[in-house]
């Protein structure tokens, strides 16, 4: 089912007799049990002022459609989403309510935050098929609870989104990449924490343990007028002259490549195994890693979160054990999903405040079932 109003998708939820898979693009691989409703039919811009840096889209709107809007008058998204397809090996095509869904965040989110503190408002369909809006076009316009955060990383299981009003940002004159090859994962996240904990405004810091020529490589980023990134640069480099010499790297198509390719965690695409996603403390990265034992590990967020590539099958929670943070599966096959869980289960508290949310909104349990526990 593919409705075009957000009335059709309010009828289809209402006369509902089962569950519901709910889906955007379907780059993601998220599928459960029940009758399909892509949220697809729901796009276009209903409104941009660049001058006021927002837009309100639907939530099928093509995330491609989006940024090439943004693009002409010289903004963007700022918080970077990934793009699934060549990590996951799926088709379709990611739509800006998707990655509200999921709160899909990319390396920026170290430095201007992640999707859902764009959000200003949104309108969704819940599971008894009553329309809401919450929020509005202008930040410090919600009243009562914060419905805009909550469905953003609620994978449609507490309504449908049909539209969404965020804010956008400007792109910045230039970038500047410092990169540096060789260091230990404990070296590279230390040398990240360094250029994070300075004023030099740091737009991105990542550590692919095996580069693109075989060898370890620490990447951080500045962004912004040339003049200042290139300051920026020249002092972050002087900062962090202890562990070892960085290149400076401005082009703009290798820069915008690079970030990319930790975006999109390409450094796995077409390689075997599954791989799961692991948020932590940056200075426990290195720690977890190695009990992981993994083919393949990538960090980004300055250690703050890890993408590992694993046999497999493999139970990663098993394997790291206890620890502050949470594990997800990103690519693995159905029947590891269904054993392992997607998503990293909930301590009693928190899992009962989300049952609550969920009858709540929800009370047949239709939208999505199953997917978040």
């Amino acid at each position: 089912m593919r409705p075009q109003t957000e009335a059709e998708l309010a009828a289809i939820i209402t006369e509902a007799s089962g569950p519901l898979c709910i889906t955007g693009g379907g780059t993601r691989g998220l599928a459960v049990a029940g009758a399909t409703v892509s949220a697809q039919g729901l796009s276009g811009i209903r409104l941009y002022e660049p001058g006021a840096l927002t837009m309100v889209a639907g939530a099928g709107t093509p995330l491609a459609e989006i940024e090439a809007e943004l693009a002409k008058q010289g903004q963007r998204l700022a918080f970077e989403p990934m793009d699934h397809r060549g990590l996951l090996g799926t088709g379709g095509e990611p739509t800006i309510g998707g990655v509200v869904a999921a709160n899909i965040s990319g390396p920026r989110r170290i430095q201007v935050g992640a999707c859902r503190d764009f959000l200003l408002g949104v309108r969704f369909v819940d599971g008894n098929g009553q329309i809401i809006k919450n929020g509005g076009r202008v930040m410090k316009n919600v009243t009562g609870y914060d419905l805009v955060k909550l469905m953003s990383g609620s994978f449609g299981t507490l309504g449908v989104l049909t539209e969404l009003s965020f804010k956008v940002m400007p792109k910045p004159q230039t970038q500047a990449d410092l990169l540096i090859e060789g260091l230990t994962e404990e070296t590279a996240v230390a040398a990240m924490s360094a250029a994070l904990g300075s004023p030099f405004d740091v737009s991105g810091a990542a550590h692919i343990a095996l580069g693109q020529d075989g060898a370890p490589v620490t990447m951080i980023r500045v962004e912004g007028f040339e003049a200042s990134v290139a300051y920026r640069a020249d002092r972050l480099r002087d900062l962090l002259a202890k562990f070892g010499a960085f290149q400076i790297e401005t082009d703009p198509q290798r820069t915008a490549a690079r970030w990319i390719a930790v975006r999109d965690v390409e450094v796995f695409h077409g390689r075997q195994g599954d791989v799961w996603r692991i948020s932590c403390k940056p200075s426990d990265g290195p720690q977890l890693a190695d009990r992981l034992g993994a083919d393949g590990i990538l960090y980004d967020w300055g250690g703050g979160l890890i993408c590992s590539l694993v046999p497999d099958g493999t139970d990663v929670r098993a394997r790291l054990g206890a620890f502050g943070g949470h594990a997800s599966v990103i690519r693995a096959s159905a029947e590891t999903k269904a054993r392992l869980g997607v998503f990293q289960p909930e301590p009693a508290g928190v899992a009962a405040l989300s049952s609550g949310l969920k009858a709540k909104f929800d009370p047949r349990g239709i939208l999505n079932p199953g997917l978040m526990g």
